[in-house]
C-alpha cells in the first residue's frame, strides 16, 4: 500500500508541475547550495512545504485564508487566488503553536495555542489578549449567537464555553476525571448546524457526533448526562466536519484522505473525493469555495466545483528530523526521513520520492517519526509525542519490535539492544531493562541527544554542553564516558563517514561538522545550513533533532529543519 501510494505521488507531482503548480515534496533538480567547506560539495536534494505543517483554518473578512500551523508556531495568511503569502503572525505576536483558528462576530481573530494551553484573541486594532484555558486546547468556533466554544484533544479531552473577551473563567460542559480521562475521544474541528447543535468527529472513535451544548455542564458521562447523538459511524480517523453555505455537513477522515457529505438526519456518507492521506481541516467562503489543510505535508488546496483539487501552497517535507540509508537490491540508497506524521523514502541519488508511510495519530502502527535510524535492512524510529521506539521494516510494511519509551529523543541498535535517549528515564538507557548507559547528572551530561556507535561502543552528543561522550563497555556494563570533543554548539544528529571521522550535526550553528576521533579536532564540512529551528511549546529543549547519515556510496544526507530540506554532501 505505502509503495502504491508513493508512486501516486510521484504521478500527481509529474501532473502539477505540468500545469504549474508544484505538488512534490522533492525538488524536480538537484541544485547544488553554499556554504561547503573545501574539498565537500552541498546538494540541496529535496526541497519540501513553504510551510511546517497546516492545521485549522478559516477565511477572514478580508477575504484571506488564515492557517495555523502548530508546527511552525504561526498562522499563515494567504490570498486564496494567488498563493501569495500575505502575513506570518508568530511568537511575536502572541501566536506559539496555533491549532485552529476562528473569527468572531467582530472581526477579531481568535486562535488555540495546543501546548501551552492558551487562546488568543486579536482585535481589528492589533491588540493581543490570551486565556490560559488547559493544555491540549484545540477545535474553536462561534454559534450563530456569538458564543464560543472550545474543545481539548491529544493533551487532554473535553468541551468548554468561553467568554469571546477572554476575561470570566471558562465554563466547563465535558470534562476529564480519573475515572473516565477522555469522555469524549478528541472532539475535533467542529461546526454548529442549522438546528443550533454542535457537530464534529471524535478522533479516537469512528464516528462524528452532534451535541446540545445547553443540556449538561461539568460532566464526565457525556453520553448519558447530555443530548450526544452519534450521525455517522465507520470512520478510521474522523478529524473535522464544516458546514457549507447550503446547510450540508462536510466530514474529513484523515487516515483515508476521503472528503464525504453526511445526511445528519439518515446518517448517509455520500463520497465527495479522495484527497489523500493527512487531512486536517477544512472551511468554506461566504461564497462556497471549499478550502482544505494537509497536517502531513502542509499543503493548501482549494477543492472546486467539479471536484479538482486546485493547489494554493504545495506540500512536501514539513519538519524533517532523522535520517537513515538503506542499500536497495538494484544497488541505488534509499534515504529514509523522519518527518513526524510521516517516514518518506527518497533516492539517494535524484531525490525523487520513492514512497512514504504515515504515522498514527491515534491508534496502532507505525506512530508519529522523529528519529530514524539503519538496523540491518530494518529502521528504528523513536518519537516523544507517541512515547514509543519501535523497529519497522519498510520493505513489508511490519513492525518488528514496540517498545513504551515514554519521552525517547533517539535510538540506536548497540549489540541485541536498544540504547535510547530517554528523559523520563533520566538519560540514554537500554530500552529492555531501562538500565543506564549514561545518566544525566547536571553535573557533566544535562541533555543528550545526538547517538552513534560502532557496534561496540556509543558515542552521545551532548545537546547543552557541547560535549561528545564515548561509551565502552564490559558486556552491557557501561564504562566511565569519555569526552573526545567539546565546544560544540548544541550538537544533535552523529554518524561515521567513510574515513572514521565522526560527523555531527552543530544545531545552533547551522553546520555539519567532523570529529576527529584520534585527537578530537573539529573541522567544518557545510555551513549555512536551513536547520536548527527552536523547540515547540510542551516539547523538549533540543526542538526537532536534525539528523545525519552516510550511505554505502560514501555520501551524507543531512535534514534541514527550518528550510525543509534534505541535503547531500559528497567530496569534490
Amino acid at each position: 500500500m505505502k509503495r502504491i501510494i508513493g508512486m501516486l505521488v510521484v504521478v500527481l507531482a509529474i501532473g502539477a508541475q505540468a500545469s504549474g503548480s508544484a505538488t512534490d515534496a522533492s525538488a524536480s533538480e538537484p541544485f547544488l547550495a553554499s556554504g561547503a567547506a573545501s574539498g565537500y560539495e552541498v546538494i540541496e536534494l529535496v526541497r519540501g512545504s513553504p510551510l511546517h505543517g497546516a492545521n485549522g483554518l478559516y477565511v477572514g473578512p478580508d477575504g484571506s485564508v488564515y492557517v495555523a500551523s502548530f508546527v511552525g508556531q504561526e498562522i499563515i495568511v494567504f490570498d486564496p487566488d494567488t498563493g501569495e503569502i500575505v502575513r506570518r503572525l508568530g511568537p511575536s505576536d502572541g501566536v506559539m503553536g496555533p491549532d485552529d483558528v476562528v473569527f468572531g462576530p467582530d472581526g477579531s481573530l481568535y486562535w488555540t495555542d495546543i501546548g501551552t494551553g492558551e487562546v488568543g484573541r486579536r482585535t481589528p486594532d492589533g491588540t493581543v489578549t490570551k486565556q490560559l484555558v488547559a493544555p491540549g486546547v484545540n477545535p474553536i468556533t462561534f454559534n450563530d449567537e456569538g458564543r464560543l466554544f472550545v474543545a481539548l484533544d491529544f493533551m487532554g479531552d473535553g468541551l468548554l464555553e468561553l467568554d469571546p473577551e477572554l476575561l470570566a473563567p471558562p465554563r466547563p460542559i465535558v470534562v476529564a476525571s480519573e475515572e473516565v480521562p477522555y469522555p469524549l475521544g478528541f472532539f475535533n474541528a467542529f461546526d454548529f448546524g442549522p438546528d443550533g447543535r454542535l457537530y464534529g468527529p471524535l478522533c479516537a472513535a469512528d464516528m462524528f457526533i452532534s451535541l446540545d451544548v445547553d443540556a449538561c455542564e461539568a460532566t464526565s458521562s457525556p453520553w448519558t448526562d447530555c443530548d450526544m447523538r452519534v450521525v455517522a459511524s465507520g470512520f478510521h480517523t474522523p478529524v473535522a466536519a464544516k458546514f457549507d453555505p447550503q446547510g450540508r455537513l462536510h466530514a474529513l477522515d484523515q487516515w483515508t484522505g476521503e472528503h464525504f457529505i453526511l445526511d445528519i438526519e439518515t446518517g448517509e456518507k455520500t463520497l465527495v473525493a479522495n484527497l489523500g492521506q493527512g487531512l486536517d481541516n477544512l472551511a468554506f467562503s461566504p461564497s462556497g469555495r471549499l478550502f482544505v489543510t494537509n497536517a502531513d505535508d502542509g499543503s493548501l488546496v482549494e477543492v472546486l466545483a467539479d471536484g479538482e483539487v486546485r493547489t494554493i501552497s504545495r506540500g512536501g517535507l514539513i519538519t524533517p528530523c532523522g535520517v537513515a540509508v538503506l542499500e536497495r537490491p538494484d544497488g541505488g540508497e534509499s534515504v529514509f526521513v523522519a518527518d513526524l506524521w510521516r517516514l518518506w523514502e527518497f533516492d539517494g541519488a535524484t531525490g525523487e520520492v520513492i514512497a512514504f508511510t504515515k504515522g498514527s495519530l491515534v491508534g496502532d502502527g507505525l506512530q508519529s517519526v522523529m528519529t530514524v535510524a539503519a538496523d540491518g535492512s530494518n529502521l528504528i524510529v523513536s518519537t516523544w509525542f507517541g512515547g514509543v521506539t519501535q523497529v519497522y521494516d519498510p520493505w513489508t510494511e511490519e513492525l518488528v519490535e514496540n517498545h513504551a519509551t515514554p519521552v525517547p529523543l533517539n535510538a540506536v541498535r548497540l549489540g541485541g539492544d536498544i540504547a535510547v535517549v530517554e528523559l523520563m528515564a533520566g538519560g540514554v538507557v537500554w530500552v529492555s531493562t531501562r538500565e543506564p548507559i549514561l545518566s544525566i547528572d547536571q553535573e557533566q551530561v544535562f541533555l543528550p541527544a545526538g547517538l552513534a556507535t560502532d557496534g561496540e561502543r556509543l558515542w552521545v552528543s551532548d545537546w547543552a554542553t557541547g560535549i561528545v561522550w564515548q561509551v565502552a563497555f564490559d558486556g552491557t556494563s557501561p564504562l566511565p564516558p569519555v569526552p573526545i570533543a567539546s565546544d560544540l554548539v548544541n550538537p544533535e544528529g552523529l554518524a561515521f563517514d567513510d574515513g572514521g571521522g565522526l560527523l555531527v550535526v552543530e544545531s545552533s550553528a547551522q553546520r555539519l561538522s567532523r570529529i576527529d576521533l584520534a585527537t578530537g579536532a573539529v573541522t567544518v564540512v557545510a555551513e549555512a545550513l536551513e536547520l536548527g529551528r527552536p523547540a515547540d511549546p510542551g516539547g523538549p529543549p533540543t526542538g526537532p533533532i536534525n539528523g545525519v547519515a552516510v550511505g554505502p556510496s560514501g555520501a551524507i544526507y543531512v535534514t534541514g529543519d527550518i528550510g525543509n530540506v534534505l541535503y547531500r554532501i559528497g567530496k569534490r
